[in-house]
């Protein structure tokens, strides 16, 4: 490990490690449609993105006026997995940053825990993150608050400041500054503004950009 390099890497999942946002987004969308609440992509990612599915159960519900169906949670899981299993791919040169990193790393999701295992089995990442995956439904907290991050670094045994967070969301990305820790900012779907906003330190376009960020060298 070189000297410029974090003493831990904590990845967010969905959009960082797995391209599921795009699919999740659709699920999400078609069933609120079909409650009355059409929303626009852009709404959709500035509602929900990054945020635990019970809270955007509750913004939903506060956005349509009245409670969702008492089975819209489970029927949504159920459509949900259904299409990650048909359509999941990792993020594009997401296997080659892994490759690259001397650091430790692990994942941070606000998905819980059974997504997360699953996305990350369909995608052939579960080996490298087995043991080192941290799910919001393991803290009192999700993600904006730096809950999740802190428990990570902790289990991990790496001081908050000695941590690298690479997130794709706003809410991500202030979960990260709240836990004082670095956070790369991913902007290939989320806007670049809104996670320097959010007070992402560096914001880099593609997974290629990230090893030179994290002091690692991609080998050939």
């Amino acid at each position: 490990m070189s000297a410029s390099s974090p003493g831990l890497v904590i990845f967010d999942c969905d959009g960082v490690l797995v391209d599921s946002e795009p699919i999740a987004n659709r699920v999400f969308a078609r069933m609120l449609a079909g409650q009355g609440l059409v929303l626009t992509d852009a709404q959709m990612d500035e509602l929900f993105l990054g945020r635990t599915m019970a809270h955007c159960l509750v913004l939903a519900a506060e956005r349509l006026g009245r409670s969702l169906p008492e089975d819209f949670e489970v029927e949504h899981d159920r459509l949900l997995f259904e299409a990650l299993a048909a359509e999941l791919a990792p993020v594009p040169g997401v296997r080659q940053v892994l490759d690259a990193l001397a650091s430790p790393f692990c994942v941070a999701s606000n998905g819980g825990p059974d997504k997360v295992r699953f996305s990350l089995g369909q995608v052939g990442l579960l080996p490298r993150f087995e043991g080192r995956m941290f799910s919001a439904a393991e803290v009192a907290r999700g993600k904006p608050a730096p809950d999740l991050y802190l428990h990570a670094a902790r289990r991990m045994g790496v001081a908050p400041a000695g941590c690298v967070v690479v997130e794709d969301s706003p809410a991500g990305v202030a979960a990260g500054v709240a836990a004082g820790m670095r956070v790369l900012g991913f902007a290939a779907r989320t806007s670049a503004a809104h996670l320097r906003d959010a007070g992402a330190q560096q914001v880099f376009a593609g997974m290629d950009e990230l090893p030179a960020l994290l002091g690692a060298t991609v080998l050939a």
